[in-house]
């Protein structure tokens, strides 16, 4: 039998024997190591490292193996978080008019690709209320165009509090989170429909169809304040052609923009994602 993993993410100045004192402390706790993975910013002079590993046992001291990685963050100056595999964390989607992201991220819950529950779906249109009913989701629909966003925000900050969202991902939502809203919610995914930093802000197809470019691209970040900045989680590419109108690079796009986000989502949920100094690292 197979017990649930610990992840263990660790963020210190980098020294000599790190990864020696992080392996003999696992192993002295009776654990076997599944994956570990380091690395090095020699810039920032910050080791990086995630370590997951098993024990022999189905009853796991979480508050013991917390007090001991607090000892030992505090003797190599780190940051630490902890996570477990069986953990299933509560993901509420927003949406506007587009529904292949969504249909796409509730097909991979459904098909078990993706470790998460979705009870809950945000839009400021009413157009995708059958496929939350279809997925047994909460949906809840926000008039953002006669209602004053500051608002709009408060309801749904209150619905996240209320179900318990651990994260939020934008699935083509097509609103602006404001500055007030991320300092109360920051855990938030986008896809943008464009291979940033390039044909940042609306119609990026549009932009790039008349740049005549030969290459096209979606990345999937995490929101800040700053629109489109974000530390970047993935990105896809798809090859376009003078042949191709704006149309085809939209329906293009579609296709990348699915998986981009999609593979966000998974990275984010396996904790693969490191964001320091405005960017990521992904152990994948």
């Amino acid at each position: 039998m197979e017990y649930p993993s610990i992840i263990l993410r660790t963020v210190c100045p980098d020294r000599p024997g790190l990864v020696s004192h992080l392996t003999s402390w696992i192993s002295n706790c009776g654990g076997n190591i599944r994956h570990s993975d380091h690395h090095t910013d020699q810039d920032a002079g910050l080791f990086l490292s995630r370590i997951e590993w098993n024990t022999n046992s189905s009853r796991i001291d979480k508050e013991k193996i917390r007090g001991e990685l607090e000892k030992i963050s505090f003797e190599i100056n780190a940051q630490f978080s902890l996570n477990y595999s069986d953990e299933v964390p509560k993901i509420a989607i927003f949406v506007s008019k587009q529904n292949h992201c969504l249909i796409d991220l509730l097909w991979r819950v459904r098909n078990g690709e993706l470790n998460m529950k979705v009870p809950l779906i945000i839009s400021n249109h009413p157009d995708l209320e059958n496929i939350a009913k279809d997925f047994n989701a909460e949906f809840f629909y926000f008039d953002t165009f006669n209602i004053e966003k500051s608002l709009v925000e408060r309801k749904i900050l209150s619905l996240i509090k209320q179900f318990d969202i651990d994260l939020v991902v934008l699935a083509k939502y097509m609103q602006i989170l404001s500055d007030s809203f991320l300092e109360e919610f920051s855990s938030v995914i986008n896809i943008h429909h464009s291979f940033l930093p390039a044909f940042k802000g609306s119609q990026p197809y549009h932009r790039a169809w008349k740049r005549g470019v030969k290459l096209i691209g979606a990345t999937a970040h995490y929101v800040t304040k700053d629109l489109d900045e974000g530390p970047i989680i993935e990105q896809c590419t798809v090859n376009v052609s003078h042949r191709d109108e704006v149309d085809d690079l939209i329906r293009k796009g579609r296709d990348i923009e699915r998986m981009a986000l999609s593979r966000a989502v998974r990275l984010h949920l396996n904790h693969q994602i490191f964001v320091y100094n405005s960017k990521t690292a992904v152990f994948d």
